[in-house]
């Protein structure tokens, strides 16, 4: 019989890390490994399994970019664009995470790069506090959650790698020294063919080339079209002002040759009312537009199909405006798109992305350095190392420092790990508590339990680690132990309702002693006032000393909220049918072996169903 462990929420990273079903494929490579800065051993590749496309591109740009597989993580998601919230951290922020931090790659990794299959969009509310965001802008924190810190989910975070008004010169390489974010970009168009071609430009990508920057056919200037004339003269002060096409006319701008960088208005653009800008994209060139959800499929329209600017015509994939797939499918090797209304000013500014790249910073780096926000509506496409201008890489120990020897953790994470650690603790405690943290992400079990006991002896009210070793007792049928752990919380702590909760049930079904055990479940209930499973906890000792009426009266109290825990539904089964109410426990039996099934092997679900259908 399972135990409830009811335990207070863990701040070693935010909610939506919880353990979830994954599949991944990355190995160990914690040691002397240094990392090369900014290279292929930067990269995690996030593979879709339920996935064909994704499978291919990612395999695509394994071998191109010589990736090892140590760097390549597995994920098993629904291949569909948009994803609720659960599901994205479930199916895929939280294996993600895992990966990442099974090999100590914390540091390492600077880049994620998402491929076809892996969903878009997460489902949720719109406006400017919306919960709705895309995949790859929420993933961009993963780091930083990863830390400890709270980032909400509501509205939009300021990007730390914005460039905002700093000269671009100022511009450095990314890595985890200042900023506490990855780089997420994604291998995507509207056919795996479209995918692959990305890849084969960007290990082609060349510096010559023209960036068109097309202003809008408007009256008024409402912010974009000064980004552009700003592109435009810091493109000349970096010396390739022979190169800027500055269209400052009501006409579209179309057949341009040689084209390296380009950005316009889009369907928000009057003139153009066009998919295809018969331009000639050189390999390496970058795009962009300021429209509102040009990213919001890759899902193909068909030919018959032209954007616009009038909500009632052209809906395609939910919206009249232009598709930034036109432009992949037209040539470009990266581009920047968005899967909802992100508002102009969190549009990609066009005046530091294309200086950026001339600078030297690569692909990844000069979108990022050129977005506002995270956690909001942006996607980039694209290989986040293409790089054809001329620049000089980080040194290896910029990237990846070593172990910290304390937590053994990478340093520098280790670092901001420590300063988000519950500040009551003093240093060894939460030494110790975060070496083990990064012991069990390793599956190192033995070696996170002596951590935890470690900061239990420099902590002895360190209740978390008391409750997780207590944890780890029950699992491995060490009741004695658990049992010892929660009286030592409750001795400080006597209120703490966890610790009632578990110690209750630990002497009511593994020690014999129901009626120590029921005063502490009614403190528990009282403290904490209609949780289901301690409400559950209560009924089962009451059942346990043939208190089944009383019983019945609390568990329709747990049941109230209509749990679906399924060791709550036995439980109410049996009390149930312990009152001859047979068509409730038949009931509630027939629900929990829904939920789970492999119950049906438990000697007291045996005896209550031969109960419920004596002579079979």
């Amino acid at each position: 019989m399972m135990r409830h462990s009811i335990a207070p929420s863990r701040p070693s990273c935010s909610a939506s890390l919880r353990t979830a079903a994954l599949v991944f494929a990355i190995s160990s490579t914690i040691g002397n490994y240094r990392a090369e800065a900014q290279s292929a051993a930067n990269v995690l590749v996030i593979t879709n399994r339920s996935s064909a496309a994704s499978e291919t591109v990612s395999r695509a740009y394994i071998a191109r970019r010589g990736i090892s597989q140590a760097n390549v993580c597995g994920i098993v998601t629904p291949e569909t664009e948009s994803i609720s919230r659960g599901a994205y951290e479930n199916d895929i922020e939280a294996p993600i995470w895992r990966c990442i931090a099974a090999a100590g790659a914390q540091d390492r990794i600077l880049y994620i790069v998402l491929t076809k299959g892996v969903p878009l969009r997460i489902s949720g509310t719109g406006g400017r506090a919306g919960t709705n965001a895309s995949v790859d802008s929420e993933l961009t924190l993963l780091y930083r959650r990863g830390t400890g810190q709270v980032a909400p989910i509501a509205g939009f975070v300021p990007n730390p790698y914005f460039a905002g008004v700093a000269p671009i010169a100022s511009l450095k390489p990314f890595s985890h020294q200042a900023h506490d974010i990855y780089l997420v970009t994604r291998l995507d168009g509207y056919t795996v063919q479209d995918a692959l071609g990305l890849i084969d430009k960007a290990a082609a990508a060349v510096s010559e080339g023209r960036f068109v920057l097309d202003e809008r056919s408007a009256l008024v200037d409402s912010g974009g079209d000064r980004w552009l004339r700003r592109a435009a003269e810091r493109l000349r002060a970096q010396g390739v002002g022979e190169r800027v096409v500055l269209d400052e006319s009501a006409q579209m701008l179309t057949k341009q040759t040689s084209v390296l960088g380009y950005y316009s208005w889009g369907s928000n653009d009057s003139a153009i009312r066009t998919r295809h800008l018969e331009m000639t994209f050189v390999p390496g060139a970058l795009a962009g537009m300021f429209v509102s959800t040009d990213g919001r499929t890759f899902k193909e329209p068909p030919p018959t199909w032209t954007p616009s600017d009038d909500a009632k015509n052209g809906v395609f994939g939910g919206s009249h405006q232009s598709l930034m797939a036109d432009l992949i499918r037209e040539g470009v090797t990266g581009a920047s798109g968005h899967v909802d209304e992100p508002f102009l000013d969190a549009t990609i500014r066009p005046d530091i992305l294309f200086p950026a790249y001339v600078s030297g910073r690569n692909l990844a780096e000069s979108y990022y350095a050129a977005m506002p926000y995270l956690s909001w509506q942006t996607i980039i496409v694209g290989d986040p190392l293409c790089a054809p201008f001329p620049h000089k890489p980080l040194d290896g120990r910029d990237v990846d420092s070593g172990l910290d020897e304390g937590t053994g953790l990478p340093a520098l994470f280790s670092r901001r790990r420590l300063e988000h650690v519950t500040a009551s603790l003093n240093r060894a405690a939460a030494i110790a508590y975060v070496r083990a943290e990064g012991r069990k992400l390793r599956k190192d079990e033995a070696g996170a339990r002596e951590a935890l006991e470690a900061a239990v002896a420099a902590e002895p009210h360190f209740t978390m680690v008391r409750l997780e070793l207590a944890t780890m007792d029950d699992r491995d049928q060490q009741f004695d132990r658990a049992i010892g752990q929660y009286r030592a919380i409750l001795a400080y702590s006597p209120n703490d309702a966890a610790a009632l909760n578990n110690l209750a049930y630990d002497l009511s079904v593994h020690a014999g002693k129901a009626d120590e055990a029921l005063p502490l479940a009614e403190r528990a209930c009282a403290i904490v006032k209609d949780n289901p499973l301690f409400l559950d906890t209560l009924a089962w000792i009451q059942h346990l000393l043939k208190r089944d009426p009383e019983a019945v009266v609390t568990m329709r109290r747990a049941r109230s909220g209509g749990s679906q825990n399924p060791e709550l539904l036995w439980h109410a089964a049996v009390i149930y049918a312990a009152v001859n109410d047979l068509p409730q426990a038949a009931a509630e039996l027939n629900l929990a072996l829904k939920v789970k099934p492999d119950l049906a092997e438990l000697d007291e679900v045996k005896r209550v169903r031969q109960r419920l259908t004596p002579g079979k």
